[in-house]
């Protein structure tokens, strides 16, 4: 099996810069030019965020058919069934999908989502069967359904037509719906593929709101038109909290959504789940939804029923948003104990991985415990990968002797495609598969899974070199003294949203370390001074640190890696760096 080895240090890179090539307004901060081309930004067209520099929902191969059959349905009045996914991306796809509707005339709306540990994942026979029992005339899948092929064929044969809505990626197969829209889709010319389910959804929403607008339906049945932009705060948050790449058009979706939120203009449950999550809605930043909203919403459909998350996100009542989003935290919390054990569990079986006294890991991680849960193993595949920088498949079990599989991969892996050359090499191994580049789901019967690690790790390896799979730190550079304020910290939050494969800007530099102690159970908290001006003393906080090795009071001057971040305490705000990375250096 091939072995890597994984005790070298961190690898600290710079971001390449070259600006000649760039045609930036020339009263852009210079440290911010620097940062868009490093992100392969050249040109001010680029950067505009406004709902205007998006492409055009016709533009979406499948919007045309998909529009003229919820025309059909508006004007029959069919029973619409909305089949949602079961995490944060398919809550707000599916409260988005009901909201607007409803908002546009529709009269027959409701939402179903299948609960992963009876159902499965997307549109199933069995999922379908379930729906039948509230005779819809129509489903539309969000945020899947692509590789729905049987569960579109059933729903098809008890005479249910499906439009399915959708950014995974295609198997070979396509399903026979009435219309399918998903930019990954063959022959899809839709200029941005990197659209969450959300997304997706808001596209063919503002095409319909288009093409009934044209046909007068507002006026004539006296209805106020809806304005799309009332639901971007839940596009915002679907979108961060599935890590899809921020390209332009993401940027544009989530920017103008934040603005929204910050504002107070936004859904109830947003503004409880905030609340809850002791974020000041005036100052969110996306990583605030990626690490404070969507894990509350995705903790439902982790361990319960996404549905208390799609109801949070429903209702117009503070109250019961609020009660709601309580009950979330609570599941939340449930789902933070149980990913910890299981995490204790993980980094024991990888430390029995080592192979010999040179620390040496396969290229890929198949990890299986007979108890975990199916519902966490994503976020434990998830957090081993940053820990070892490993591609990683954590099973659960499922019925009928299945695992039910997660997949997490490294840059210069696309997850799904490797799981699709190991099922096209070995037939019948993989039960089903799907997903995207950095993360992907799986099935196969649990006499199968030593095969399949064997089989897998040697993919991964044939894939990725030695020097892939060792860590790196990717910096914007470092900064001067005299940029380490609160104004250039506004400056980096109000010039996102950043995010996936758009990071957010992390720069390096040598400290002397003032202060440092432990705070919480295993944050370490220091005070940081400027080694070009002594007399600059800046707070700094490291999260989830190894206690084990710090604090360290043998060291006084570190290399750190770090982001600008405003700590606001007690209604103060305070220049913080959030650490990333320290080494301790030489004096000499």
């Amino acid at each position: 099996m091939p072995l890597f080895k994984t005790d070298s240090p961190m690898q600290i890179e710079t971001r390449p810069v070259d600006l000649s090539s760039c045609d930036f307004a020339q009263q852009l901060d210079p440290l911010l030019q620097r940062i868009y081309q490093a992100r392969g930004i050249s040109n001010q067209d680029q950067l505009d965020r406004h709902l205007s520099c998006l492409p055009k929902p016709a533009s979406m191969q499948g919007v045309h058919a998909a529009v003229e059959r919820l025309i059909l349905a508006l004007e029959q009045k069919h029973q619409i069934m909305i089949l949602g996914d079961f995490d944060a991306d398919g809550a707000t796809s599916s409260a988005l999908m009901v909201l607007a509707l409803k908002a546009m005339g529709y009269d027959s709306v409701n939402f179903l989502v299948p609960n992963r540990f009876d159902y499965g994942y997307g549109l199933t026979p069995e999922i379908v069967d379930l729906a039948a029992q509230n005779a819809p005339d129509l489903i539309i899948t969000v945020d899947n359904g692509i590789s729905s092929i049987e569960g579109v064929a059933h729903a098809k044969s008890l005479g249910i037509e499906v439009i399915v809505t959708d950014h995974h990626l295609p198997g070979n197969l396509l399903p026979e719906a009435v219309a399918i829209v998903n930019p990954n889709q063959p022959g899809c010319d839709f200029p941005s593929k990197n659209l969450a389910g959300v997304g997706v959804a808001f596209y063919l929403l503002s095409a319909l709101r288009a093409e009934l607008r044209l046909q007068n339906w507002f006026t004539g049945q006296g209805l106020v038109e809806p304005n799309m932009a009332n639901w971007l705060d839940l596009v915002a948050l679907g979108t961060v909290a599935d890590v899809v790449p921020l390209d332009q058009v993401n940027r544009a979706l989530v920017h103008q959504g934040l603005l929204r939120i910050r504002t107070g203009r936004c859904r109830p449950g947003i503004q409880a789940l905030l609340r809850i999550a002791g974020k000041n809605p005036s100052r969110l930043v996306a990583a605030d939804l990626g690490f404070a909203v969507g894990p509350r919403l995705n903790a439902a459909g982790r361990l319960d029923d996404i549905s208390l998350g799609i109801q949070c996100l429903l209702t117009e009542d503070p109250e019961l948003a609020m009660n709601t989003a309580r009950a979330l935290d609570e599941l939340n919390q449930d789902r933070k104990l149980i990913e910890q054990d299981m995490q204790r569990e993980a980094l024991s079986i990888v430390g029995k991985l080592v192979f010999n006294a040179e620390d040496e890991l396969p290229a890929a991680l198949c990890l299986f415990q007979p108890d975990w849960h199916q519902g966490v193993v994503g976020l434990l595949a998830s957090r081993i990968k940053e820990k070892y920088h490993r591609p990683v498949v954590a099973f659960a079990r499922g019925d009928n002797g299945e695992l039910k599989g997660s997949s997490r991969s490294i840059p210069g892996l696309h997850i799904r495609d490797a799981l699709d050359a190991v099922a096209t090499q070995n037939p019948g191994l993989i039960t089903k598969f799907g997903g995207h580049a950095m993360a992907a789901g799986l099935s196969l019967e649990e006499h199968k899974l030593a095969e399949f690690k064997q089989v897998f790790a040697l993919q991964v390896a044939a894939s990725l070199s030695e020097d892939d799979l060792q860590a790196k730190l990717v910096t914007d550079g470092s900064l001067n003294s005299d940029q380490l304020t609160m104004h250039t910290a506004e400056l980096l939050r109000d010039n996102g949203p950043w995010g996936q494969l758009f990071p957010e800007p992390c720069f390096e530099g040598d400290f002397v370390v003032v202060q440092q102690r432990i705070v919480g159970e295993k944050h370490l908290k220091l005070m940081l001074a400027s080694h070009d001006q002594p007399q600059l003393v800046i707070d700094a906080i490291w999260f989830n640190i190894d206690t084990s090795i710090w604090p360290n009071h043998e060291t006084e001057l570190v290399r750190c890696v770090y982001r600008l971040d405003i700590n606001e305490f007690r209604g103060q705000e305070n220049l913080q760096l959030l650490v990333q990375h320290i080494e301790p250096k030489s004096n000499h």
